[in-house]
């Protein structure tokens, strides 16, 4: 049975980034459980063409450590595409390369174990460590800790009309797996309104005269919304916000949470732009077999086995109408939401939990009783608002979770770096 300072579960870019940044440390011993047998992030959103939202220097390490041999430019450095990156011109890179990059890091980190599926976690009171049980090809192994650190992801959400359906409907996260099959369909689907849902639109649309097929897009938004990534706006992912957000009571966090999806899960302004350009190339020949429909939610859906069709029931919320729709392919590109790993039962009584159900997530990222025990990676924007999910912010909690686990700052943290003042300015008289 092994014993480690702390034990990171799960392996998305968060706790690799993690994992990159304590991997010099020689006085921080840490193990990193993944159950997937390798990295890979999203696999079924890879498109050729689709690019992240957020800049290179939002890597594993950079904004916590621009020395790091973890960085994206290393990457680029070590695989030769150094000049071709910079010829490029493009601060984004490309989804499929973000992901070869993640797998070049975790490849070469001693720290990491693939393949390591967590079934329980329990605490050992008289040593004062948490004791990780997991299953490695079918057999059990035990690993001890003082500290947790969860970075289990979210898993894909489908709306409660969409579970247990016939058919072949999928979640966006399936999509490329899927690709040929739906293109040989009379009628593809497409419901939500995020970046997925539109690189898949996109991708689609592209092939509509090739295939054939009528493609609709349904989304319960008022309109297309883009990402909002204006500079000022920007100013939102930083230390000044999270500490101004995470002194509000719950009642306004959750308010605001429920507000600012639109900062974080809109559509890339680009996108939507050659969406447009795209569909007004294809109608030069003639109508495009497309309906892009806002302002609908999905209500029902009903699977007709024997002529593989969906039958959507569709609400306009502003007009208060119901109408139908037909399709063969459906792709429900409808987000993820975060649950609660099962293998936290044993442990439950050690989180704090918010009046809403959720982790009550500390100003350093704990979210147990003792305030630097089991540390949250992203799931926190009822709590640190937009930052949580955002890549850049990823090295910046894990400088924090760093310090939380050493007893001091290794890598320095930023105070301040915006230009505006959330909250009320200091010396203002009341």
């Amino acid at each position: 049975m092994s014993t480690h300072d702390f034990i990171a579960i799960g392996l998305g870019p968060y706790n690799l980034g993690l994992a990159c940044l304590t991997e010099p440390i020689s006085d921080l011993d840490g193990l990193f459980l993944e159950a997937r047998a390798d990295f890979d992030w999203h696999p079924g959103m890879l498109l050729e063409s689709t690019r992240l939202q957020t800049p290179f220097i939002a890597d594993l390490v950079t904004l916590a450590d621009p020395t790091s041999p973890y960085s994206f430019l290393s990457y680029l450095k070590e695989s030769g595409r150094l000049y071709p990156f910079y010829i490029r011109e493009s601060f984004f890179p490309l989804r499929s390369e973000y992901n070869d990059y993640c797998r070049w890091a975790a490849a070469k980190l001693t720290s990491v174990r693939f393949g390591h599926h967590v079934t329980r976690v329990e605490y050992d009171r008289a040593d004062d460590r948490y004791v990780v049980h997991a299953t490695v090809a079918g057999e059990p192994v035990t690993h001890r800790a003082r500290h947790l650190v969860l970075g289990t992801g979210t898993p894909p959400h489908l709306p409660d009309a969409c579970r247990d359906l016939g058919g072949d409907a999928l979640h966006n996260s399936r999509y490329l797996q899927s690709r040929q099959a739906l293109r040989a369909k009379r009628s593809i689907t497409v419901v939500g309104s995020g970046q997925s849902a539109a690189e898949i639109y996109h991708d689609l649309l592209g092939d509509i005269d090739a295939y054939g097929y009528q493609l609709n897009w349904v989304t319960r938004s008022p309109r297309f919304f883009p990402l909002e990534y204006t500079k000022l706006t920007l100013e939102m992912t930083s230390p000044d916000y999270v500490d101004y957000f995470h002194a509000l009571p719950e009642a306004t966090r959750y308010r605001l949470e429920s507000a600012q999806k639109n900062l974080f899960k809109g559509i890339n302004a680009d996108l939507i732009n050659d969406i447009y350009d795209l569909l007004y190339a294809r109608s030069i020949s003639g109508p495009v077999r497309t309906r892009l429909i806002t302002n609908t939610a999905l209500t029902t859906v009903a699977y007709d086995e024997p002529s593989g069709t969906y039958t959507l029931g569709l609400r306009n919320v502003e007009q208060g109408r119901d109408f139908t729709l037909d399709t063969e392919g459906l792709v429900l590109a409808t987000g993820y939401h975060y649950r609660v790993p099962e293998f936290l039962a044993p442990v439950r009584d050690r989180i704090r939990w918010d009046s809403h159900g959720r982790y009550e997530v500390a100003r350093n990222y704990s979210i147990d009783h003792t305030g630097r025990g089991i540390f949250l990676q992203n799931a926190g924007t009822h709590a640190h608002s937009i930052t949580s999910p955002d890549l850049g912010m990823g090295p910046y909690r894990n400088a924090w979770i760093i310090r939380e686990l050493l007893g001091r700052e290794h890598y320095p943290i930023e105070k301040s770096i915006t230009f505006q003042e959330f909250g009320v300015p200091a010396g203002a008289a009341s």
